[in-house]
């Protein structure tokens, strides 16, 4: 009979073995993997997998003080390392030699950094420091990136059962009972959702990722371990209701959930109250319950593998068009999906059941604790000596300078390049970093436009004025437009702020996934300091948006009609749609898929030709600058010896620099008139 069968007595309330849970685990990692996939848009599987991890964790502990008054920490950490960290090990090396061979060279340290502190247990906190965006689609996400969670989950093992004793005994000798126990389970249940919830909107990274923000997901686990005994008691018809229900929330709320949705927030609480439901209904052992659906061989099986299958889902997602060198379509997601669930039976049986079942582990706990110390350390090792493992690049040379832009034949030759130069080879490595270095950008947290001498370019002594102002697309021409300031004898102001149009739209900032309400006022006070520098020149550039309407636009133009200053507007550089420098680093020998067709480059054309009419309609002077990047229905990723773009969107400052000769005319006949 199978085991699932078995186990699940169903006379017996508080069981060892809950089917109702291993499907809820499968259900949980099938959520996670069709999301990162892009299969289903369905979030919160992390956060069902939270409570799961508190409820199991909080019950044996619970179950051994109840029975010796103390908790054997050698025991515990013995069966969290053999379980844990054999498997974890395997995938972070594993990672490492795929990403030598296949990714990106000038990624390769990062991820290695990346590997090390997932080693430790501490990537959530690094991610934090990084600012990461978990849900970026810009080529940026780490192959460990998904170890943020195991992280939060390791610190809760390392602190849980120290901390648990501790108040259980002092609820002891007060209350005699757990009511203290209780108290402070649900004081950390709502101060974490507080800070979770108030740090949002200010700081998503560091409410995403950090353990205060996330760790009343797995208390609540904890809590629900606690009252298992009293839950337990509940009539079976009411907790089949409950369980059922809970069920329904976990997979509403999860969809509900979108892009546009601030994460964590309070968006998470959804799929976190319903499994804690699912599970407590689960406690009464209700005959007709969720555990009905729950409960089958094929959900069983996908519960067993669910921890390897989270291992090694996204090292493959990241890693595989790389690998591949195909376009990342459904079908390649897909495949990622089915070949990380093929490795993971195989990491499960070979590995996981093998360390998980050892006799001699299992009877000599220290030798456990041993084991995953061992492993830990050794995993830790490889990840240091990675570090100087020879990447496939160029030796950078400063032996010649590179010629970008000459003339619009030059982007007609580049189209034709199939082979890196040495010189580009050579400069790869600080290709990442090249970009704006005049002029000044606001970052996002910005709320007002403060005129300082670092916004300052050209000549700060000439007789006229020009100011460059926009987001992120008007910053990355501030290097050239210092070099003609400085020829031609005009001060340039540059007022550009990261991701925030000077027009006057409704912009969603995909860090925080709300409305950008820092641009809104960072616009309006850069808008009064454009009266009061009172420039000679205003040129504005922008990237194009799907936001963008006519009525924003003529708003802003209004504005900029009434300063008296001449209008230029330039308009937006084409879009690679991939991280250049990555792409050339490995395709050396054929950069051609590092191109991209222009039609595909110059997107949202629609909003484009919107702007520009504007525009004109405001008597602005149009800049085109699509004849500086395009030609023959092609943009190249390399100009000249000049790699066009440092990440996925901006130009580099060599590059711009080179086209000093492209826009200096334009500008001397707009200052002249």
């Amino acid at each position: 009979m199978p085991r699932h069968r078995t186990s699940a007595v169903e006379t017996e309330r508080l069981r060892k073995y809950r089917p109702d849970i291993q499907g809820l685990r499968a259900v949980a990692i099938m959520m996670v993997v069709s999301m990162h996939c892009g299969i289903l848009d369905i979030h919160g599987g992390v956060d069902v997998s939270f409570v799961l991890s508190g409820f199991l964790i909080g019950g044996q502990l619970f179950a051994e003080i109840d029975k010796t008054g103390k908790v054997s920490l050698t025991k515990f950490w013995a069966r969290r390392f053999r379980r844990l960290a054999p498997p974890m090990a395997l995938v972070i090396v594993g990672t490492a030699v795929l990403a030598w061979m296949y990714g990106s060279p000038l990624r390769f340290r990062a991820y290695i950094e990346d590997g090390l502190s997932a080693s430790l247990s501490f990537l959530n906190w690094r991610l934090v420091e990084n600012g990461t965006d978990y849900f970026a689609n810009d080529g940026s996400q780490s192959p460990y990136q998904h170890f943020w969670s195991l992280g939060i989950e390791e610190q809760f093992y390392v602190a849980v059962p120290i901390v648990l004793v501790v108040i259980v005994w002092i609820s002891r000798k007060i209350f005699r009972n757990r009511a203290l126990v209780a108290l402070f389970l649900m004081a950390v249940i709502a101060g974490s959702f507080y800070l979770g919830w108030s740090e949002t909107p200010v700081n998503q990274p560091l409410a995403y990722f950090s353990t205060h923000t996330r760790i009343w997901e797995i208390t609540c686990g904890v809590l629900l371990a606690l009252a298992a005994p009293l839950v337990s008691r509940m009539n079976t018809g009411l907790a089949a209701v409950v369980s059922w229900l809970g069920l329904g929330i976990v997979l509403v709320t999860a969809m509900l959930i979108s892009a546009e949705t601030p994460l964590p927030g309070y968006a998470v609480a959804g799929p976190v109250i319903g499994a804690v439901m699912v599970i407590a209904g689960g406690c009464a052992n209700p005959r007709f319950g969720a555990e009905r659906l729950l409960d089958n061989p094929v959900l069983d099986f996908v519960g067993n593998v669910s921890y390897g299958w989270y291992l090694t889902h996204w090292p493959l997602l990241v890693l595989w068009p790389s690998i591949t060198d195909r376009d990342f379509t459904f079908e390649e997601r897909m495949r990622v999906v089915v070949l990380s669930f093929v490795v993971a039976v195989a990491l499960h049986y070979a590995v996981e059941r093998k360390f998980k079942k050892n006799v001699s582990l299992v009877a000599r706990p220290w030798k456990g604790v041993f084991t995953g110390g061992f492993t830990t350390a050794g995993t830790a090792g490889a990840m240091v000596l990675a570090t100087i493992v020879p990447l496939h690049l160029a030796t950078p040379s400063s032996s010649t300078v590179a010629v970008g832009f000459t003339s619009e034949a030059s982007v007609e030759d580049a189209v034709h390049r199939t082979q890196l130069s040495a010189a580009v080879q050579g400069a790869l490595q600080s290709t990442p970093k090249n970009s704006a270095k005049h002029g000044c950008i606001d970052n996002f947290d910005v709320t007002k436009f403060v005129m300082r001498d670092g916004c300052v370019a050209g000549d700060p002594k000439g007789s006229k004025t020009l100011v460059l102002m926009g987001d992120s697309h008007a910053w990355q021409w501030n290097d050239v437009y210092h070099e003609i300031g400085k020829e031609l004898g005009v001060r340039v102001v540059t007022m550009s702020k990261g991701g925030c149009s000077p027009q006057i739209y409704r912009i969603i900032n995909p860090q925080v996934n709300r409305e950008y309400t820092e641009c809104d006022s960072w616009r309006q006070s850069a808008f009064a300091e454009l009266k009061k520098i009172h420039p000679d020149v205003l040129v504005i550039a922008d990237r194009a948006r799907r936001e963008a309407n006519r009525a924003g636009a003529e708003a802003s133009f209004k504005v900029f009609k009434e300063t008296g200053a001449k209008l230029v507007y330039m308009t937006d550089t084409p879009q690679p749609g991939q991280n250049i420098p990555d792409c050339l680093a490995t395709h050396i020998d054929n950069i051609t898929p590092c191109n991209r067709k222009q039609w595909q480059a110059l997107e949202y054309t629609e909003f484009r030709a919107m702007e520009r009419e504007v525009a004109e309609k405001y008597g602005a002077d149009i800049i085109d600058t699509t004849p500086a990047f395009c030609a023959a229905d092609v943009c190249p990723a390399v100009i000249g010896d000049q790699v066009v773009y440092f990440d996925n969107s901006h130009i580099t400052s060599s590059y711009s620099k080179s086209l000093k000769p492209f826009l200096k005319p334009a500008l001397e006949q707009i200052l002249a008139d």
